[in-house]
């Protein structure tokens, strides 16, 4: 028997209880635990030989005694979330759905990790996200492996990532003044120009399809999202990223966006690995890259333009202290890609949904007629559009079936708070994350029935309240979060939304793609902490209208 085997099953033991808690972050300080303490137990074994076969022993029961020991731990009835039902694996397919699937099986509270719960009770959202909320949970540790070579990690300093309820209260005031009512109003022009010109774009490729079917075949995710990174340029920066001019993602700006998410929707599952992640990211951020490019331009120019950088810079100069110009270049790239992605994603499901239901997209067009009349006005009053009941209940249930953030809207105990109380017999020890999944709960038959997989606008009208065979509990929807950390951005992004919905559907005649299957939707979808989804081949034509 080899000296070392009693050693280094102790080792191991000691190993986990340092990382259960302390959970280091340093790389350097992991390789050496998980390396070289096991190398220096036979070094300093006092009974030779150290030969291959002691140290392939030693090594062997060190990882073999460290992973058994976190094993049982975590399935034990000693772990603080033993109580709560959960599966033993881990999911390797689409977050949104397995953790749907959980709920599904094991009710509203489900352990989804060693130290994490979803819950998707209403009940206990206040003490989650509302008034008694807690701050915002340990996987915003790991999505800083967005920041790349050059750029700074992208939630450090930045309001999306403050896990600091106060720090979070201080930047938030700043983004405030930005969404005012008065403020959102001045950005309608920009709106309009932007819709308008997705419009026309799309018209001329109807007018250049006459001489065949007189259908152009486009893929209306990727216009959508041409719009809606372009109105983001110049809603910041007051500067247009040409995407709607060209036709086309010709520097890669959107492509290289989507696939810098993936790496950080891994690493927030495990945050301490996230210096590991940021060796090995090695591919250029573009919309990093920008963002500072513009941020410098835009600090040399002054303060021109009455945009979203304004406000995030401090140009009326209302803060004490000046932004530091890393945080101004996290914050501003940081709200392109949640007030494009997000956008465009949304737009393109209700797109799909309506083109899914013929019936739907007929009574959205009839109700845009009666308020704007085609051909003589169109649909760009957002005060209107503001109080279209049939557009507004395309739109929710839109974001209902697909919100924008998925699963991940994870909120965790104060550090040093010893824990928080979400309700009678449930408290969140310090050390536990604790996940509202909006695709879950949206979903979910407690709160939204009949069928509540099947898109059905009729139940966020005002008849539906009578009808007791329909539920529609509007506590559970929460498409943009809510409470104190919930979309800053909303007002703005409704306003987008009914306007490019209404111009579409008034301006033009759209159906599937001949060949496309309209299962394939669903399919491309990925949870990625935003939705990110596929194409939507559609063929295009201009209304007809009578004379």
């Amino acid at each position: 028997m080899y000296p070392t085997l009693v050693p280094a099953t102790l080792l191991a033991l000691a190993t986990h209880a340092f990382f259960k808690t302390f959970e280091p972050a340093s790389l350097r300080l992991s390789i050496a635990v998980l390396a070289f303490l096991p190398a220096l137990l036979v070094l300093t074994s006092a009974v030779p030989p150290m030969t291959l076969t002691s140290f392939t022993t030693t090594y062997g029961t060190y990882y073999t005694a460290l992973a058994l020991s976190i094993a049982v731990y975590r399935l034990s009835h000693v772990h603080p979330l033993s109580n709560y039902p959960g599966p033993v694996p881990s999911s390797t397919g689409k977050l949104h759905l397995y953790i749907r699937d959980l709920h599904d099986q094991y009710g509203p509270i489900v352990r989804i990790g060693p130290n994490e719960l979803s819950i998707i009770d209403t009940t206990l959202l206040p003490g989650i996200l509302g008034t008694d909320s807690m701050p915002k949970g340990p996987m915003w540790d790991g999505r800083q492996a967005a920041g790349n070579k050059g750029t700074t990690p992208s939630v450090k300093g930045g309001l999306i990532g403050a896990r600091d309820k106060q720090r979070h209260a201080e930047l938030r005031r700043v983004w405030n003044r930005a969404f005012t009512t008065s403020a959102v109003k001045q950005y309608e022009p920009i709106v309009l120009r932007r819709a308008s010109q997705l419009v026309g774009e799309l018209k001329k490729r109807c007018e250049a399809a006459t001489m065949h079917d007189g259908r152009a075949q486009v893929d209306m995710a990727q216009w959508l999202g041409f719009f809606s990174f372009d109105f983001m340029g110049d809603f910041v920066f007051s500067e247009t990223f040409g995407l709607l001019d060209a036709g086309e993602d010709k520097d890669g700006l959107i492509g290289g966006t989507e696939s810098s998410l993936y790496m950080p929707s891994v690493v927030q599952q495990v945050p301490w690995t996230v210096n590991a992640a940021r060796l090995l990211r090695l591919q250029v951020n573009k919309l990093g890259e920008l963002a500072l490019r513009l941020v410098t331009k835009r600090l040399k120019e002054g303060s021109m333009h009455y945009d979203l950088f304004y406000h995030i810079n401090d140009e009326a100069k209302l803060e004490q202290e000046r932004t530091p110009l890393p945080v101004v270049v996290t914050n501003t790239s940081t709200a392109i890609v949640a007030g494009s992605d997000t956008t465009a994603t949304t737009l393109s499901n209700i797109i799909y949904f309506l083109l899914l239901h013929p019936v739907c997209f007929s009574r959205l067009r009839v109700e845009i007629d009666e308020a704007f009349s085609p051909g003589t006005k169109e649909p760009t009053d957002t005060t209107v559009l503001a109080q279209m009941p049939y557009l507004n209940a395309v739109i929710n249930e839109g974001l209902r079936l697909y919100p924008p953030v998925p699963t991940m809207l994870q909120r965790a105990p104060s550090e040093g708070s010893g824990g928080h109380l979400l309700g009678p017999g449930l408290f969140i020890p310090e050390g536990t994350a604790v996940t509202v999944p909006p695709y879950a709960m949206h979903r979910s038959p407690r709160y939204f029935s009949p069928d509540p997989d099947k898109f059905m606008p009729e139940r966020w009208l005002a008849d539906s309240a009578t009808n007791v065979d329909m539920v529609t509990d509007r506590s559970a929807f929460i498409p943009f979060s809510t409470g104190s950390a919930g979309c800053v951005g909303k007002p703005l992004a409704l306003v987008e939304m009914r306007v490019v919905l209404a111009l579409l559907v008034q301006t033009f005649d759209m159906r599937f793609a001949t060949g496309y299957d309209a299962k394939r939707w669903p399919e491309d979808i990925h949870d990625v902490f935003v939705m990110r989804k596929g194409a939507l081949p559609v063929k295009l034509s201009c209304r007809a209208l009578e004379a």
